[in-house]
């Protein structure tokens, strides 16, 4: 019995260090990746442990940059989140509001109010009506997020 426990405390040993040392090798490859390879956007060149080759005249031609270096600068957005979109309850109750089955204040708190009202939109458009805005009743609702564009020109040309 002392010898079972003694094989498994080693082998549990062997897999923790193991385990550590693939971990390791993963954190310095990315040590090695210095900041200004980094964040590099096209203009500069990266800097790297390589032996510095024989410095040669340039042709006057690659002292310009590119035009597009820049663009990529801009480029740089973040990316959405991974899976279906999650509206924010301000952005349901705006929607659910503009659609005309919302009578209340947009706070921002999904209240027996909105349930309501996401149920009554449900039931209007044929989905399955359980107060709850999934991916369907979205697809559906957030056509009503900005206010129709008639709206807005006829509350501007009557002043």
């Amino acid at each position: 019995m002392k010898r079972l426990l003694l094989i498994i405390a080693i082998a549990a040993f062997s897999f923790y260090m193991f385990g550590c040392a693939k971990k390791e090798t993963a954190e310095e490859s990315l040590e090695s990746i210095s900041m200004e390879a980094l964040s590099s956007t096209g203009t500069a060149q990266p800097v790297t442990a390589a032996k510095p080759a024989a410095v040669s005249p340039a042709p006057a031609t690659s002292a310009v940059a590119p035009a597009a270096a820049p663009v990529q600068a801009a480029n740089l957005a973040p990316l959405p989140p991974a899976g279906p979109y999650k509206p924010s309850a301000v952005e349901i109750q705006t929607a659910l509001k503009n659609a005309g089955y919302y009578a209340g204040v947009v706070d921002g708190k999904i209240g027996p109010m909105s349930k309501k009202a996401v149920t009554e939109f449900q039931k209007a458009n044929g989905l399955e009506a359980d107060g709850k805005v999934g991916p369907k009743t979205w697809a559906a609702l957030s056509k009503y997020l900005n206010p129709p564009a008639q709206a807005a020109t006829a509350s501007t040309q009557s002043r």
